[in-house]
């Protein structure tokens, strides 16, 4: 009798549950009833691990490509705008969910991107630069120097951590924020601004309308869908960093950095690259941001921005790429729901005859709301998502 033979024996376990095929996944014959069965890690952390999530992953690609085409403009503007915000939330989310490094200078990164990209690929003025490139250029460099600021950055930031890195981050939102002001060939001044990068991706003008077919692809239907394969590529590679063993290394630096370090963690190199990778993801954000803005103020980029950032996280869910585009897409499009809404709450109105606007109880909501997930539920709306889902799947049972 073989050794493993006679392990299996002692140990009880079954012949049948050893996996006949690649991909770690038992037979079909044992799976039935237990479709979240696996043999190996990978498998069990595989983006798409069952059908139900490439089912319902297939469905919402599907809706979110034929969007634009089902709704109103201003609509289709406001969701383009959510997904930018998203991508930049994103980047926050590896920085402070997964890696656990509190940071309010996210803006100062989105306008460092935004007009590195109006740079690269904008339009030269009376006093700005431009050279006119191509976006897909832009955006490459929106992505790139703001990284290579956050490589710069870094090494102080990860000297302290907690309140300490919350108000280092914050001072230098307030730093770049004077910058830009002084720096009209880059921003083009305080309180004018400059527009954003020229949407002309590959040679193809985005500011035109296209007919594919019986569809109109509209200015605001090309722009979305730009963002929207931006959005794709960046939240599956940011997925996959999350899993993989620099993700688990973020975890572990969040948890308890001592304790990572006595593990062999480099703390100075993980969290070098969680600045990195958060500040490129930012530029990104605030590249496309500034071209569906039309025209950016260095204003704009201030420490109200940084909150919505960080409510996209929280009321999203902390460490979930998910949670972070729900997030973005609650904190974007509220405003438009409680506008909506006034309409029947007669305390509430959008000008200034009522007890309360539509944008101070946003602001009031968002606090509530904030501090309610903070002490009950951690993960945000999505860990709300997942109680639901737990509930139907092991109904009746409670446990």
């Amino acid at each position: 009798m073989t050794a493993p033979t006679t392990s299996r024996r002692l140990t009880g376990e079954s012949r049948a549950l050893e996996p006949r095929s690649g991909g770690g996944r038992v037979p079909r014959s044992v799976r039935r009833g237990r479709p979240r069965l696996f043999t190996r890690y990978a498998a069990d952390q595989a983006l798409l691990n069952s059908p139900a999530k490439r089912w319902w992953t297939l469905a919402a690609l599907v809706l979110a490509v034929a969007l634009p085409f089902l709704v109103a403009r201003d609509l289709t503007h406001l969701v383009t705008t959510a997904i930018a915000y998203a991508i930049a939330g994103i980047g926050l989310n590896l920085l402070t969910g997964y890696a656990g490094q509190i940071s309010l200078g996210h803006p100062f990164f989105m306008a460092l991107g935004a007009y590195t990209a109006a740079v690269v690929g904008g339009r030269p003025g009376t006093v700005t630069w431009g050279l006119e490139l191509d976006l897909s250029l832009a955006l490459l460099a929106a992505a790139v120097v703001p990284a290579v600021v956050g490589l710069v950055v870094a090494p102080l930031a990860t000297r302290v951590r907690g309140l300490y890195l919350a108000v280092l981050t914050l001072g230098l939102l307030m730093l770049g924020e004077q910058l830009f002001k002084q720096w009209a060939a880059l921003t083009g001044g305080s309180g004018v601004g400059r527009a954003g990068a020229i949407p002309v991706l590959f040679g193809s003008d985005l500011t035109r309308t296209y007919a594919v077919g019986p569809l109109l692809v509209t200015p605001e239907t090309g722009l979305y869908l730009l963002a929207l394969v931006l959005l794709v590529v960046l939240g599956v590679a940011a997925r996959n960093l999350a899993r993989s063993r620099t993700g688990r290394a973020f975890a572990a630096v969040r948890d308890r950095d001592l304790a990572a370090e006595i593990m062999g963690v480099n703390l100075l190199r993980t969290k070098t690259l969680a600045f990195v990778l958060s500040s490129a993801y930012a530029g990104v954000g605030g590249a496309l941001l500034a071209i569906l803005i039309g025209r950016v103020t260095p204003e704009q980029w201030n420490i109200l921005m940084a909150i919505n950032l960080l409510a996209i996280v929280v009321i999203g869910g902390v460490a979930t790429i998910t949670g972070t585009l729900i997030g973005a897409a609650f904190v974007v499009l509220m405003p438009r729901v409680l506008e909506w809404a006034s309409e029947w709450l007669p305390f509430v109105s959008t000008g200034s005859d009522g007890l309360l606007n539509v944008f101070q109880l946003q602001s009031m909501l968002f606090g509530v709301l904030i501090v309610l997930f903070v002490i009950l539920e951690p993960r945000g709306l999505f860990g709300l998502w997942q109680r639901v889902r737990t509930y139907f799947r092991t109904w009746p049972f409670s446990y």
